[in-house]
Formats: structure tokens, C-alpha cells, sequence
């Protein structure tokens, strides 16, 4: 008879995943946390991987959206300045409005 049933397994790595500790769950279920982390390596994730810490692939999508929502946000602020300009040269804003 297994010790820890595959349900019982599904259960903590599903836990481990949606965040969990698995030195938190070890002590409140019994099992070692390196027993967990092995659960969830052979379950489809990384050896080592531990909730939190991302992935290389993680932090690379991580860097590259951060890239993206920089030039976006700069590209927001020369077409707001843009629209600014364009709006005081039409006549239709004062000198003095930034278009912020």
C-alpha cells in the first residue's frame, strides 16, 4: 500500500502550484518538503522549481513585457503630447495646457 496516494499527491501539487509552501505543507501533512518538490517536478515541473521563483522562460517574459509596457507607455506620452501640440495649433486648447 502506498504511503501517500496518488489523489493525495494530485492534491499537494496542485497546492504547490496555486502557491503553497511546500515547507508549510510538509509540516501540516506529513510528508518532507523534498517529497513534495519531487511530486512536482514528476508531475511536469522543473527539479528546484519552488512556488514563486519563476522559471528562466518566466523571467525572460517577464523582462520583455516590462520592455514593451515601457515603450508603450512612452509612446503614449509623445502622442499625448503630439495631440497637445496639435490641438493648441488648431486653436482649440490654450498656450498654457499641457495635454496631461
Amino acid at each position: 500500500m502506498l504511503r501517500n496516494p496518488p489523489e493525495f499527491r494530485r492534491q499537494v501539487v496542485d497546492l504547490v502550484r496555486a502557491g503553497h509552501d511546500p515547507d508549510d505543507l510538509a509540516r501540516e501533512y506529513e510528508p518532507t518538503a523534498r517529497s513534495i518538490c519531487n511530486w512536482v517536478a514528476s508531475a511536469g515541473g522543473k527539479r528546484g522549481d519552488r512556488p514563486g521563483k519563476g522559471t528562466t522562460a518566466d523571467a525572460d517574459e517577464l523582462a520583455r513585457l516590462r520592455r514593451e509596457v515601457r515603450q508603450l507607455r512612452q509612446e503614449r506620452d509623445i502622442l499625448s503630447k503630439a495631440a497637445a501640440w496639435f490641438a493648441r495649433e488648431a486653436g482649440t486648447l490654450s498656450p498654457g495646457s499641457s495635454g496631461s
